[in-house]
């Protein structure tokens, strides 16, 4: 379905993220005429070279930051996307048993209102119909992934607060916030054994043996994007020393991937307009194209269960 100039705002930690989950749909939406903001909350400063061809490289190393940006400037090419610094500092992944302490001045460690009032701004003044972010497990327990959920939450609860950091712009009330769940344990599971079922050798034999076990999610969104999968892969490979090209990202047949899994999904979390039972197939359904008034908008109840629609 085709919208006019709606606006989908995705909320991500580092730079690569918005190229590894949701980014077919943020592809789609940009390619139906829509306004699609990713907001990435930090810089990726300390993430690790992952790709072997580039280690060592004296010009990533002398300037990583930079770097990333300039891949991140190329993958939001790719996706047709509009992209925003939150300007907070990557955490890095602590390692070990026990754990080392989070390095001081890291995103993680900010005081949730300072994040919280960046992020307010940046949607006030974009004006999202929709915002996506991760659960609240981050997607996967990293601690600036688990900061992005937070930060994204409260923002969406203070975005619409009149009284609330009001020298972030005018209050504007998001009407749906869903969690990415499309880099799921189904899809894996999913691919997985159609692979095994043609003969073609899984990328995922070791993942799925070490994580099946993990929470499932309710998808109560599916968004059909497998046309879009060849701009997701190139914006992934933008990422260039965060990705190898050679990896189980693209390992995967895409004729098969597009076969059997040719979605994203998305978890429903708040919403403050109506939604229809049943699984929907677009994130703009139901939202309100001129905007919500501020006033008398209600908080929402975090979860799809139960209360997945404020009253």
């Amino acid at each position: 379905m085709t919208h006019e100039a709606l606006r989908l705002m995705a909320v991500h930690a580092h730079p690569d993220d918005e190229s590894s989950k949701g980014a077919a749909t943020s592809a789609r939406y940009a390619a139906e005429g829509n306004r699609v903001l990713v907001v990435t909350c930090t810089g990726g400063e300390r993430g690790d070279i992952l790709n072997p061809k580039l280690e060592g490289d004296p010009e990533i190393l002398r300037d990583m930051p930079g770097y990333r940006r300039r891949e991140m400037a190329t993958a939001a090419e790719a996706l047709g996307i509009e992209h925003v610094w939150l300007g907070f500092v990557d955490s890095g992944l602590p390692e070990g048993d026990p754990l080392p302490p989070l390095p001081e001045g890291c995103f993680a460690l900010e005081p949730l209102e300072v994040p919280v009032g960046a992020l307010v701004r940046q949607i006030r003044d974009f004006r999202p119909h929709v915002m996506t972010c991760y659960d609240e497990n981050g997607g996967y327990p990293h601690p600036d992934h688990i900061m992005a959920h937070k930060v994204a939450v409260a923002a969406y609860e203070a975005a619409a607060d009149p009284d609330a950091y009001p020298e972030a712009g005018e209050p504007w009330a998001v009407q749906k916030l869903y969690y990415d769940i499309s880099f799921s344990v189904a899809r894996i599971e999913t691919v997985h054994r159609a692979l095994q079922e043609r003969g073609v050798s899984s990328p995922f034999e070791e993942w799925f043996e070490t994580r099946r076990n993990r929470p499932r999610r309710e998808a109560t969104a599916r968004v059909e994007c497998a046309d879009y999968f060849p701009q997701r892969d190139a914006a992934l490979r933008a990422h260039a020393t965060q990705i190898d090209p050679d990896g189980f990202f693209f390992q995967v047949p895409r004729d098969i991937e597009k076969e059997v899994w040719p979605f994203e999904e998305f978890e429903l979390a708040r919403a403050r307009v109506e939604v229809a039972d049943g699984v929907e197939d677009d994130l703009f359904a139901g939202v309100v194209p001129a905007g919500l008034p501020v006033s008398g908008v209600a908080s929402g109840v975090d979860g799809p269960a139960d209360g997945r629609v404020e009253r």
